[in-house]
């Protein structure tokens, strides 16, 4: 009987058509490849230049306050970018030198009071300044600790930030000790809520804020490393 040989050109064009598959496949994870690299590399560098730009011009808007006659763009014939943020922190500089001396605080002291009583914006403001006060001031507990709480459910667990323990009357109906502590949501860490839950219940984490914070704006995608933990020495 005889053999059909089976290199004619039909079984040639099906290998050719087989290999320029695979050539085209390769190129396309190539291209993909090199372009998601190309796509890392540039995302972190925009969104970090638009946060720039946006502090930066936010912080320009403050030569807005000035005389007209003291405007930059009036004083040297063009617009300087970015003169308005140093002359910004410049200012706050200026402000914390000159409130850290004796006559300083008194006027800082003698102004908090004025300000207090200045109906409705008294209140506000004091809010605002315990706030500040203890977020800002070096000497506080808030938000110097990483914790794991079990939320919003039994099984569920999410990381919070430690903001104090709690006071007034809603210490007199808590059954054991608690911790206050402030839920961030991802990737926006602005917005959150407000728990309190018993401190045997939150677990402290080894972790810095700084790193507890990437893991929740990069939605868990940027993990901490975890600690080093050092050999315990055996007992003499």
């Amino acid at each position: 009987m005889a053999r059909f040989s089976r290199t004619g050109p039909h079984h040639a064009a099906q290998r050719c058509a087989a290999r320029t598959a695979v050539y085209m496949t390769t190129k396309k994870a190539t291209l993909k490849a090199v372009f998601l690299t190309g796509l890392l590399v540039l995302v972190p560098l925009a969104i970090t230049l638009w946060v720039l730009n946006l502090i930066i011009g936010t912080m320009d808007q403050t030569l807005l306050l000035l005389p007209e006659s003291w405007q930059p763009e009036r004083l040297f014939g063009v617009r300087l970018p970015g003169l308005g943020a140093v002359l910004t922190l410049a200012f706050i500089f200026v402000v914390g030198l000159f409130t850290q001396n004796f006559i300083g605080q008194k006027l800082v002291s003698w102004w908090n009071a004025l300000v207090r009583r200045i109906p409705l914006v008294g209140p506000l403001y004091s809010s605002v300044q315990q706030v500040s006060d203890t977020l800002l001031s070096s000497n506080g507990n808030a938000f110097r600790k990483a914790l794991l709480i079990e939320y919003p459910r039994k099984g569920a667990w999410t990381i919070a930030f430690l903001t104090g323990i709690p006071g007034g009357d809603v210490a007199n109906h808590l059954q054991e000790d608690h911790v206050s502590v402030y839920v961030p949501t991802t990737p926006n860490p602005t917005s959150g809520f407000f728990l309190m839950v018993p401190k045997s219940e939150a677990i402290e984490l080894d972790m810095t804020v700084d790193a507890a914070l990437k893991y929740i704006v990069s939605m868990g995608v940027v993990a901490p490393a975890a600690p080093v933990r050092r050999p315990i020495d055996p007992p003499m």
